[in-house]
């Protein structure tokens, strides 16, 4: 199979002109800002620097992070702080549920921080959130992104006991390249996590990110792996790093190679593929549910 071109990232002194974003500006973004700041909120969006921030709270939406601010892992790629987090908030579900009706989110994104710290990882508190914006806007529907929960499923379990609309969690990189990138993560624990998901009749979605020096062989046979244990939907976008200490981007990728995977990806099987530089897993999330209707 012959591969399309990339950019080796150590020949270029800046990001490819196709990774440009607009500063976030607007009646709408200042709206979701203040919002955020009133209800002392950690959106992923802020945290993971994300390049569509502009793009999405202009159109005043957003991707709440539940359980705080620091995570219990470290992984290469994530601007995340890693260490030792605060104590769980108890009222977080009430609160991100009464902002969600504030804005009046038709589809709302939430997601967190990896919690390994606490026996239930964290999913009483997404089980209740869940619940929470379903009391307060019950024609709101719910996309969660979650962490692997360590393999235990008890604790998977009580998420999917609420059903949101769409469960996602991210293998992130390929099978090669995981423990460099994902250090505390393992691959086929992913691949089991999905599966479950699937299994428990959501529908179910990951994400991998492209840039770290994986071959297009890599990414088909990672895009198989999840179409095989029941994935819906998937995500490919380009990895960015946040920080110097971060692990570098190897390679731009460009345009045309994304388009050939969401070609690639929807011959596998896949219901939606959202493929490009700037994707990342909550980008366009409402039409990974409104457009599959």
């Amino acid at each position: 199979m012959i591969e399309l071109p990339v950019i080796p990232a150590n020949q270029t002194e800046r990001k490819p002109d196709w990774l440009r974003v607009k500063l976030p500006v607007g009646k709408e973004y200042r709206h979701v800002r203040g919002l955020v700041d009133k209800h002392k909120l950690h959106t992923i969006c802020e945290s993971g620097n994300c390049p569509n921030m502009g793009e999405c709270w202009g159109a005043g939406t957003a991707t709440f992070m539940i359980l705080g601010n620091i995570c219990t892992r470290s992984c290469s790629f994530c601007a995340v702080a890693t260490g030792r987090p605060m104590a769980v908030e108890l009222d977080e579900p009430n609160r991100v549920a009464d902002s969600v009706k504030l804005m009046g989110v038709k589809h709302c994104v939430i997601t967190s921080v990896d919690r390994d710290d606490l026996k239930d990882g964290g999913s009483t508190i997404w089980a209740e959130t869940v619940l929470a914006i379903r009391r307060e806007s019950p024609e709101t529907t719910l996309e969660t992104l979650i962490p692997d929960f360590k393999g235990q499923w008890d604790n998977l379990d009580r998420l999917l006991a609420v059903r949101p609309e769409v469960v996602s969690h991210n293998i992130e990189t390929v099978r090669r390249l995981t423990k460099e990138v994902r250090i505390q993560a393992k691959y086929d624990r992913s691949l089991a996590c999905l599966q479950r998901i699937s299994e428990a009749g959501l529908r179910t979605k990951s994400g991998i990110m492209l840039g770290f020096g994986e071959t297009e062989e890599d990414v088909i046979q990672t895009m198989q792996d999840l179409y095989n244990v029941g994935v819906d939907i998937v995500t490919i976008g380009q990895y960015l790093q946040p920080t110097k200490a971060h692990h570098p981007v190897v390679e731009w990728i460009t345009p045309q190679q994304f388009e050939k995977y969401k070609e690639i990806g929807l011959e596998m099987g896949f219901k939606y593929v959202e493929s490009g530089p700037l994707v990342r897993s909550s980008y366009h999330a409402e039409k990974h549910l409104f457009d599959m209707q």
